[in-house]
């Protein structure tokens, strides 16, 4: 089993998300730009870090959750504990209207009971 400590974070996301979360020190990632194959790039890459063990966090550009549903609905299926995926909205905002409630809700689902933030 590998501890959490040597677990990397991930990032699958647009230029600008990609490039903060690089300044923090997070060393895998996949910045995609658009365009007609944007559902191959992320599907494949995800499909790696899924498969990947040494992943424990993997950050998605919410924009991008629509291309690969079905992987996190067989994940959540499986109650696999990691990676942990984590939507983070876009630079234009979210399609969330209650993101407080959304992430309480997240939480909830993974951890098994409510956290009061």
């Amino acid at each position: 089993m590998t501890l959490i400590r040597n677990l990397d974070i991930a990032v699958i996301g647009d230029e600008d998300l990609v490039n903060g979360l690089r300044t923090a020190g997070l060393s895998r990632y996949c910045s995609l730009s658009g365009g007609d194959g944007i559902r191959e790039e992320v599907r494949g890459f995800l499909k790696e870090l899924l498969d990947d063990p040494g992943v424990g966090i993997v950050v998605l550009l919410e924009d991008y959750r629509e291309h690969v549903e079905d992987l996190l609905d067989k994940m959540r299926e499986e109650k696999r504990v990691t990676p942990v995926v984590v939507e983070v909205p876009s630079k234009y905002g979210t399609r969330y209207t209650d993101v407080r409630g959304y992430y309480k809700r997240y939480i909830r689902d993974f951890i098994g009971f409510d956290l009061q933030i």
